[in-house]
């Protein structure tokens, strides 16, 4: 599995055979959208920095509802939950997905923009790669996205959606790498990884940070 960081919540995850895109933006966020193509598109919330879904090529299969789905050998729940910390009330609904692929599982936590209930977090567990938002405003922030690692525990974590020289009104990334007890980690092009040697020899969480320029 190769995943590549193309800004803002919206990353590629390309399989042998089954390419996903989640939350496609329009290029009124501000970063150039380059069309990718895949034959699966995830939208957390209806948001146009999330929903652009006709910017992606190959006739993909979209989701945009909670429930579970299956195509091409890949398995995808949607977990219904909120953009806010108050039920929805201020903006919304949000949905989170749990992505088995490739015998890994992953999940793409969207919009979300409070800490998971009990039986959320049981959905959204046993994973291996959590992408989670940690850029606060609109979503939680630094402290609430280190908190939900600490408590899924995932093998590996992808920060998204924070601030870079394109999304300025977001928090920067140092403030989840410091929750994180690291003072700096080394943008990649992308993560390639297998089930065989995903975190061989360490039981903590890895943060992979993705260089969002990737094309």
């Amino acid at each position: 599995m190769e995943i590549t960081y193309l800004g803002h919540s919206c990353l590629k995850i390309r399989g042998k055979e089954v390419t996903l895109v989640t939350d496609p933006y329009c290029e009124s966020v501000g970063y150039r959208w380059v069309r990718p193509t895949a034959n699966i598109v995830t939208v957390s919330h209806s948001h146009e920095g999330h929903s652009n879904s006709t910017g992606v090529d190959g006739n993909p299969r979209v989701i945009s509802r909670p429930g579970e789905y299956e195509i091409g050998g890949v398995f995808i729940m949607g977990v219904p939950n909120f953009h806010d910390s108050e039920q929805g009330k201020t903006r919304g609904k949000n949905i989170s997905y749990v992505i088995e692929m490739e015998e890994m599982r992953l999940c793409h936590l969207g919009d979300l923009g409070h800490l998971p209930s009990a039986r959320q977090a049981e959905e959204l567990g046993n994973l291996d790669i959590l992408i989670a938002p940690v850029g606060g405003q609109s979503t939680i922030d630094a402290k609430g996205a280190a908190d939900i690692v600490r408590h899924l525990n995932p093998k590996v974590v992808i920060p998204m959606h924070y601030q870079t020289n394109v999304v300025t009104w977001l928090e920067p990334l140092d403030k989840f790498l410091t929750e994180m007890g690291l003072r700096e980690v080394i943008p990649q092009p992308k993560f390639s990884v297998t089930k065989s040697n995903l975190n061989v020899g360490t039981v903590e969480t890895k943060v992979i940070v993705l260089d969002y320029r990737s094309p």
